[in-house]
């Protein structure tokens, strides 16, 4: 028993040692897998779905109304949820994605499941997921210690990316037994099981500030300029990575002349890189997040240069998994700057607000990395995002020094 505790860095038994945050972090776990199930079956559903030769359109608005109307709920549903307890907000996702898509599967299997209403039902599931995304995270500041957050929020991202590994390949061998609506219907239940799970999670109380004001996300963020930069510059680097979903996939397919399989493989050595990178990350303890935040979308972008230069796919292989190693902790150390700088109160409008800009931003960046492959070829897109995120560290790392620079020095007396 002490050999396996030793084996555990000391800032993960200090978070897994609170029995509230490891019954978070078992039923989140449990919904993340679903969701990795999720990643094949939406999209395979909406196929068997489509009527002749609209296969394409209804995959692509499938895979939309799966997560971008969570920009909406968070959105308009402001005014009503930014006061909510943390664990009503996960609780109400929960059960709404588990309803929505277990509705689904239920009408595909009776035969009853149109394109139109699969699609609407996706859109349902998705309202609230900015909010139970911020409700999640609240819930691991309520229940643990500033010190103790980035290794309790790299262990839920390293179990998301997990999941985000493993789920494909789950789902395929689910939907070759069963068919599509099984998987969704797998997921349906995950996120039940997180709702009825998550009842059982002791949050401590927080007393509401003394004329504290109910305000929107959005305003808190234009309050603390700090969050509202760290919001822009995580909203641009999501959007110069847009590009990479589009690009990569014709890399492989077009560039290398390889089959779309093989595809898997790059991604799996990302995930790879990205589980190792969040764990080590997680513990530590004496780094400056935001230099750490500008170093990660460095070292991200400088790992896509390789593919405008060489077609050896052990280097752009390499390239990928060094991405995935530099970019696992980025969630985590994300999260844990927003968490610190907004009080309990506001951190479940101040995350919404966060996480609908999150939503919107790579579908936005995907959108224009169509027109790009078609101009720069796929490799060429790859390059130019590379480059673009490299520019971006680096003007962000300049900023406070330009702002220095700019004030006018003081007045002698």
């Amino acid at each position: 028993m002490r050999a396996a505790k030793s084996l555990v860095p000391a800032a993960y038994r200090d978070v897994l040692a609170v029995a509230g945050f490891r019954r978070l972090l078992a039923c989140e776990t449990v919904s993340y897998l679903g969701d990795g199930l999720s990643v094949v079956a939406i999209s395979w559903l909406a196929i068997q779905l489509a009527p002749p030769g609209q296969a394409a359109l209804v995959v692509g608005a499938a895979v939309a109304a799966f997560s971008l109307p969570a920009a909406l709920g968070a959105l308009v549903l402001a005014r009503r949820l930014r006061r909510a307890d943390a664990r009503t907000l996960v609780t109400a996702n929960a059960l709404l994605r588990g309803g929505a898509l277990g509705t689904a599967a239920l009408l595909y299997t009776l035969g009853l499941l149109s394109p139109v209403g699969y699609i609407a039902l996706l859109a349902v599931s998705s309202l609230l997921v900015a909010w139970g995304s911020a409700g999640t995270y609240t819930l691991v500041s309520r229940l643990l210690p500033s010190e103790h957050r980035l290794g309790a929020n790299t262990l839920l991202g390293t179990s998301q990316t997990t999941a985000i590994i493993l789920g494909p390949p789950l789902a395929g061998v689910l939907v070759a037994a069963t068919g599509p609506a099984a998987a969704v219907a797998v997921d349906a239940q995950s996120y039940l099981v997180l709702a009825a799970v998550l009842r059982g999670v002791r949050v401590p109380a927080t007393a509401a500030e003394p004329g504290a004001e109910s305000s929107g996300g959005f305003r808190l963020l234009a309050r603390r300029p700090e969050l509202l930069g760290l919001l822009a510059l995580t909203a641009v680097f999501c959007l110069l990575y847009g590009p990479v979903e589009v690009a990569l996939p014709l890399f492989v397919v077009d560039t290398l002349g390889r089959s779309a399989d093989f595809l898997g493989a790059y991604w799996a050595v990302f995930g790879v890189g990205a589980v190792i990178g969040g764990l080590l990350a997680g513990t530590l303890r004496r780094v400056a997040p935001w230099p750490f935040t500008i170093a990660v979308i460095a070292g991200w972008g400088a790992a896509l240069l390789p593919f405008g230069f060489t077609t050896s796919t052990w280097v752009t292989m390499a390239g990928l998994a060094v991405g995935g190693l530099v970019y696992g902790p980025f969630p985590a150390f994300n999260i844990t700057l927003f968490q610190s700088a907004a009080s309990p109160a506001d951190l479940p409008a101040v995350l919404a607000a966060r996480g609908s800009i999150m939503t919107a931003a790579v579908p936005v960046g995907a959108a224009l990395g169509g027109p790009l492959v078609t101009w720069l070829g796929p490799d060429g897109t790859l390059l130019a995002s590379g480059a673009a995120t490299v520019t971006l560290a680096v003007l962000a790392a300049l900023g406070p020094v330009l702002v220095l620079a700019r004030r006018p020095a003081p007045q002698a007396p």
